[in-house]
């Protein structure tokens, strides 16, 4: 644990470390804590209560105007996107419940202080907590002590949990052109998520390949870089990595790589937007295209709906 930094002195256990004139600490009796460490452990049990009981007003309340969120590959700016994002994450897990758990915190300077911890939480009652650590800046306007920048780092097993949805097999259609056919399963014991790809010309259209396109795509959890990553190989020799990002609604895959063997350039870059639309309904749409840096148009988004 990381000692609660107070002026001269280090706040650790309820005992006043003092730093002599040699560097070495002397101790001395114990003392209470200062207000504002009591305030911000409200503040944070505060959070938890909001967000258990769905008072997005109070949640809104407990982060400054332009307050920033990093959590995964995602980062949001600003008190109402952030709040939409955990509107639409309880959405999708109504039953959730959250514990905040404050262990570390360092005042900075009137009032400003730096917090850190773990979060707890559980998608439905009785299951068990996924935990995540996090580390923050609050500052105290009025009386209340608000969040102005917060970093949420899932537990690496966790990480993949907001893309589960995705889990299964969806269908659509490049209108006029081909189906495609999307198969996504967790592998390697929850640390991975394998999608398989079909694409299949409509009869007399003429297709790159004459039985279509196959794709493989892993997705994985880096945790020292704090990303979800991807790597996509298919049928006509293209290939891609990139990751995963996020605004808490929508999902965008940054990806780069080589263009199929019938191509001849050498470095391609896009961007696919996946978006869920509804229950079993969701969109894709490749954007930003580039191979050598020219820019192609964008594709036509493909909607999909899942596979009972």
């Amino acid at each position: 644990m990381r000692p609660i930094v107070l002026m001269s002195g280090v706040w650790v256990a309820g005992v006043w470390a003092c730093v002599g004139s040699m560097g070495i600490p002397a101790l001395a009796e114990a003392v209470t804590p200062p207000p504002a460490v009591n305030e911000l452990k409200e503040a944070s049990a505060a959070y938890a209560a909001a967000f258990n009981a769905g008072d997005y007003a109070a949640l809104g309340n407990q982060w400054t105007e332009r307050a920033e969120l990093i959590e995964g590959g995602s980062r949001l700016v600003g008190r109402g996107a952030i709040v939409d994002s955990i509107k639409a994450w309880r959405g999708r897990h109504p039953e959730s419940t959250l514990q905040v758990e404050l262990r570390d915190v360092e005042l900075v300077a009137e009032p400003l202080a730096r917090v850190a911890g773990v979060m707890r939480f559980s998608r439905a009652p009785g299951e068990k907590p996924v935990e995540s650590r996090f580390t923050g800046v609050r500052v105290k306007e009025g009386d209340t002590w608000r969040l102005t920048e917060s970093k949420v780092t899932p537990a690496h097993v966790a990480a993949l949990d907001d893309l589960d949805w995705m889990l299964g097999t969806w269908r659509g259609e490049i209108v006029g052109r081909s189906t495609v056919e999307i198969h996504y399963e967790r592998a390697l014991g929850g640390y991975a998520i394998v999608g398989r790809t079909t694409i299949t010309p409509k009869p007399g259209v003429a297709a790159v390949l004459k039985d279509g396109i196959e794709s493989m795509e892993i997705i994985h959890a880096d945790r020292d870089a704090g990303l979800i990553r991807a790597w996509v190989f298919d049928s006509t020799g293209a290939r891609g990595e990139g990751h995963f990002e996020s605004d808490g609604v929508s999902f965008e895959k940054v990806m780069t790589g080589t263009p199929s063997d019938a191509v001849s350039g050498k470095v391609a870059r896009w961007v696919q937007v996946i978006s869920p639309t509804g229950e079993g309904r969701a969109t894709t749409h490749m954007v930003e295209r580039s191979i050598d840096g020219v820019p192609l148009p964008d594709a036509e988004p493909i909607h999909f709906k899942k596979v009972p």
